[in-house]
């Protein structure tokens, strides 16, 4: 029997399994993946939104403003990195400049920070390689951007550490309720047994929020499209760059992140299925020729991988966070889209003042410890740093990855610790390994040895990321792979 059930281990999530983990309750965390970070917040933007472009009075600009407030200190304590560097948003011609002032106007009601109009030559001096058509931006000083991979991991495994428990590969089939007791039945059978539940399943909230009776909203993937260049390209820009927004979104965004790569994208495109995360010529050469508007000069043969995630767009076009009324202590955390990332450590709190109004008795956890500490990377170390580390364990001789440097101690530390990683990809976005040049085609075979060799499975049941994506098929003696010592 838990106090909570929490499904789906997103930032979302994650972020409200953090927080609930600040009060004496007994909280589980379904989630359906082999790994958590496996649906949008794996692909997203990786903005921190100053909150001026969100609708005047809506939950997406208070949780907004709110969550932007709140990142400093919270990726200070989890150790993450966050990077305030501001955004700019274009103007190209006269009626894009009343798009701005508007959106001045908007983000002094949504009292966002750090807002400021220039004309063509304050753009020019902060972004020198930004499309000399440009007529002037909106300014937002207290955007950010922030590595979404660990944050999602940092903030689950705080949680874990501080008593939240997490299943994954738990797909929830179907949710019955009797005598105010949750049924919640897995894929395998499993009955979890909850007083109350929290739904964050992204694109499938409106999915579970059928199955105890509601229908307030249902959720439109919306797929978007990016392009990461090396990060000889980072330098093309100081700042996230937005074109003047439409219907669709925020447009096509040119910003670096915060390891010094070049992100480029995304388009929109509403598609049906809810695992479409599929890229296409056409989709590609969209965000290009799109992207060309705000720096015409991006050299784009410097491009190292393609991607696209999927945004859980709500039919009502805000949030959805809310206590059914359709089912007592049922609270959906449904359509977050963007500025979900920004807002996620407001959803958090919001979400407990729900809980207390809903009845649920929150006593605070003494032991709670809000720090999560990890190594520092070999690459970020210093010559003296390195031979420290080396000498207490010699697996910090061995570069596995040669693009960012990564050593085989920092693989086996991502696998053993609370929220550890079980795919290539969960290895890849914790520490690096296959984010450089060669995207893996060195260091991918040392890895999947490594992981086999750590959770004690044989490689061929290794996987890249999903269920079923097995990195070998059929039988094998070893994957071959150069070591680099230092």
């Amino acid at each position: 029997m838990y106090d909570i059930a929490i499904i789906g281990a997103g930032i979302s999530g994650s972020s409200i399994a953090r927080e609930l983990s600040k009060y004496n309750l007994k909280t589980l965390v379904l989630e359906k993946g082999v790994e958590v970070c496996q649906g949008t917040t794996k692909a997203n933007s990786a903005i921190v939104h100053g909150g001026f472009d969100a609708k005047e009075g809506s939950l997406k600009a208070k949780l907004n403003v709110a969550g932007n407030k709140l990142y400093p200190q919270l990726c200070k304590e989890l150790d993450v990195e966050f990077k305030q560097n501001g955004a700019l948003v274009l103007a190209f011609d006269e009626e894009d400049k009343k798009h701005i002032k508007d959106l001045y106007d908007r983000g002094l009601v949504n009292k966002a920070e750090g807002l400021k109009l220039l004309n063509k030559e304050e753009v020019i001096e902060i972004e020198p390689n930004v499309n000399k058509n440009v007529v002037g931006a909106l300014l937002c000083e207290s955007s950010g951007i922030v590595c979404p991979f660990n944050l999602n991991v940092a903030l689950m495994e705080n949680a874990i550490t501080n008593g939240v428990e997490l299943k994954l590969q738990s797909k929830v089939i179907d949710i019955k309720k009797e005598n105010d007791i949750f049924n919640i039945k897995l894929e395998n059978d499993e009955v979890i047994k909850s007083k109350y539940v929290i739904n964050a399943a992204g694109v499938y909230s409106d999915k579970i929020n059928n199955m105890v009776g509601g229908d307030e909203y249902y959720i439109i993937p919306r797929k978007g499209q990016y392009k990461v260049l090396d990060k000889s390209e980072g330098k093309m820009v100081n700042h996230t760059l937005f074109q003047c927004p439409t219907e669709k979104g925020k447009g096509v965004l040119v910003t670096q992140t915060v390891h010094g790569n070049l992100l480029v994208g995304p388009n929109a495109t509403p598609v049906e299925d809810k695992e479409d995360i599929s890229t296409s010529r056409d989709g590609i050469n969209e965000i290009v020729e799109n992207s060309r508007k705000s720096i015409e000069n991006i050299d784009f043969r410097k491009t190292i991988t393609s991607f696209s995630g999927l945004r859980a767009t709500p039919s009502t076009g805000d949030f959805m966070i809310f206590a059914s009324q359709k089912c007592k202590n049922f609270i959906n955390v449904g359509g977050i889209e963007s500025p979900g990332l920004a807002s996620a450590p407001a959803v958090s709190r919001y979400v407990v003042e729900i809980l207390e109004q809903e009845g649920l008795e929150l006593a605070k956890n003494q032991k709670f410890n809000p720090i999560r500490k990890k190594n520092k990377p070999f690459s970020h170390m210093t010559k003296e740093e390195r031979d420290e580390v080396i000498k207490q364990d010699e697996n910090n001789k061995k570069i596995i990855c040669r693009c960012e440097t990564v050593t085989e101690a920092e693989i086996i530390d991502a696998i053993h610790r609370p929220c550890g990683a079980r795919t290539v990809d969960g290895i890849k976005r914790r520490v690096r390994p296959g984010m450089g040049r060669c995207q893996g085609g060195f260091c991918g075979p040392k890895v999947v040895e490594i992981i086999a060799r750590e959770l004690n499975i044989p490689v061929e049941e290794v996987l890249k990321d999903y269920e079923k994506s097995n990195m070998v098929i059929g039988k094998v003696k070893e994957l071959r792979g150069e070591l680099v010592e230092i």
